[in-house]
C-alpha cells in the first residue's frame, strides 16, 4: 500500500510538473498579477518628481536588476588597445565608408578581442550610428566580400553552411535580409555591428569569454549575483562606445543600441546601464527583455533559465515558476532609459516573446517618461497590426513572425529621424 501511494504521489507530482510547464497562448490562461508601480520605492513611497526618480527610484530598481536578474559586473575592464583592421572611403560601390576594428582586453594574463564592422554614409560628416550585435558573424550581414570572418567559435547551422562550429565563406550575406543597410545609409546614419559570440560564446560555459578575464583566483564560473551573458554583451556594447568617443567619424553622442531576440534583451540592458546611449530598440526581445513576467505568457522565466541558463545570474533562477516572488517586472527595466528615446517592437506571429506583454510594458513604463515632460504610451489598448505608435516611447507589432525586417527599420529610422537624429 505504500508503495502504490508513494507511486500515485510521484505521479501526482510529474503531472503537477507537466502542467506548470505548458506553454500559455491564450489571455483567458494569463494568471491576475499585479504590475508593480514604477514610480513607487520598494519603501511604498511616490516618486513624483525626476529629482526623486533620479537619486532614489533609479538606483533602486537599477540595483535590484543588476543583482537579482542580469547580474552585476565584479570589475571595471576598459580597452587596452584598439586596431583598424581595414577601411575603404568607397565601399558598397562607392555608398559607404567602411571601417573594421578590433578592441583587445587583458587582465589576469588573459585576452580577448572582438571587431567592429562600421559602416558609415558617405556623404555625411559624424553622422548618428545603428549600433547591434549579430548572431552568425559580421560577414554574414552583406555581401561586401571585404568584410572578414570571425575565427571564434559558433553554433552549427546547416543552412548557413556553418559546419564544426566555424565560419567561413559559406555563410557570406546570409542575414543580409535582416540589416537594411543601404536604407540606413541612405537615411543618413552608420551601421555597427559585432558577432556577440566573439564576446562570450553562446553556451552555458564561462571559461571562453570575457567572464573569464575577470574571475577572482581559482573562480570558473560568476557568483550568483554576478553577470551572465546577456549582461556579458551588454558590457562589450558600451565598450564599444567607449571607441566611437575616440572615432572622429562618429557621433558619438547619438548612438542608438539595437538588438533582436536575445540581442534585444542585451540592448535594453545596455540602454539601462549607460545611459550614453541616446536611444535604444528592441525588436522581439520577449521574456527577460520587454515583456512582463507576470503575465506567464509564451516563454516564462523558468522556460529560459532551463533552455538557456547561462543567460541571467543564477539569482534570476529563484523566480522559476515563481515570478509572484519578483518585487520588478520588466516594464520598470524599461523605465531605466528614460527619458531618452525607446521603441519597443513584435510581430504578430511571434506569441512567444508575448506582443501583448511587450506592448503593455511600454505602456507601464510610460509614467517615468511624463514625469520628464515626454510622451510614452497613453492608451492600454494595443495598436493594430502595422499601425504603430510613434513618440518618445514607440512601439509597433507588425505582422509576420520572429525576424528584423525593412518594415521594422523603416520604423526605426522615421522614430530616430524625429527623437534622436
Amino acid at each position: 500500500m505504500k508503495r502504490l501511494i508513494s507511486f500515485s504521489f510521484i505521479i501526482f507530482m510529474l503531472s503537477m510538473s507537466i502542467v506548470q510547464s505548458q506553454t500559455v497562448y491564450d489571455e483567458s490562461k494569463v494568471p491576475n498579477f499585479k504590475v508593480p508601480d514604477a514610480l513607487l520605492t520598494f519603501k511604498g513611497k511616490k516618486i513624483n518628481s525626476v529629482k526623486k526618480w533620479e537619486k532614489v527610484r533609479r538606483p533602486e530598481l537599477l540595483h535590484y536588476f543588476k543583482n537579482k536578474v542580469y547580474g552585476r559586473i565584479p570589475k571595471t575592464l576598459e580597452i587596452d588597445s584598439y586596431t583598424v583592421l581595414e577601411e575603404d572611403s568607397n565601399a558598397l560601390n562607392g555608398k559607404a565608408k567602411r571601417k573594421q576594428i578590433a578592441l583587445s582586453f587583458k587582465h589576469n594574463n588573459k585576452s580577448l578581442s572582438f571587431t567592429i564592422l562600421l559602416y558609415l554614409p558617405k556623404e555625411e560628416q559624424n553622422p548618428p550610428l545603428f549600433l547591434g550585435y549579430n548572431f552568425y558573424g559580421n560577414h554574414t550581414i552583406t555581401n561586401d566580400e571585404a568584410v572578414l570572418i570571425s575565427t571564434a567559435w559558433t553554433r552549427n547551422n546547416e543552412s548557413f553552411g556553418i559546419k564544426n562550429n566555424s565560419l567561413d565563406e559559406a555563410s557570406r550575406g546570409k542575414r543580409t535580409h535582416r540589416w537594411a543597410i543601404e536604407k540606413i545609409l541612405k537615411a543618413g546614419y552608420g551601421l555597427a555591428t559585432i558577432y556577440y559570440g566573439e564576446v562570450d560564446p553562446d553556451t552555458n560555459d564561462f571559461s571562453d569569454g570575457i567572464h573569464s578575464l575577470l574571475y577572482n583566483k581559482n573562480q570558473t564560473q560568476p557568483k550568483p549575483d554576478e553577470w551572465g551573458s546577456i549582461a556579458a554583451w551588454s558590457w562589450g556594447m558600451s565598450r564599444a562606445l567607449d571607441y566611437f568617443e575616440k572615432d572622429k567619424d562618429v557621433n558619438a553622442n547619438k548612438v542608438i543600441a539595437f538588438g533582436h531576440s536575445r540581442l534585444g534583451k542585451t540592448s535594453l540592458w545596455a540602454g539601462a546601464t549607460d545611459q550614453r546611449f541616446a536611444g535604444v530598440i528592441s525588436n522581439n526581445s520577449g521574456c527577460g527583455g520587454a515583456a512582463l513576467s507576470k503575465r506567464k505568457f509564451g516563454e516564462t522565466i523558468e522556460k529560459i533559465n532551463h533552455s538557456f541558463p547561462h543567460w541571467f545570474c543564477d539569482n534570476f533562477k529563484q523566480f522559476n515558476n515563481n515570478e509572484e516572488a519578483l518585487v520588478v517586472d520588466q516594464h520598470q527595466l524599461l523605465s531605466l532609459i528614460a527619458p531618452r528615446p525607446l521603441y519597443v517592437a513584435s510581430a504578430e506571429e511571434d506569441q512567444w516573446a508575448d506582443p501583448k506583454g511587450e506592448f503593455l510594458s511600454a505602456y507601464y513604463a510610460s509614467p517615468v517618461w511624463d514625469l520628464y515632460n515626454k510622451q510614452g504610451i497613453e492608451h492600454m489598448q494595443m495598436p493594430k497590426v502595422n499601425e504603430p505608435i510613434h513618440s518618445t516611447v514607440s512601439y509597433h507589432i507588425r505582422s509576420g513572425k520572429h525576424d528584423v525586417t525593412d518594415y521594422d527599420w523603416e520604423n526605426y529610422i522615421k522614430w530616430a529621424d524625429t527623437f534622436v537624429k
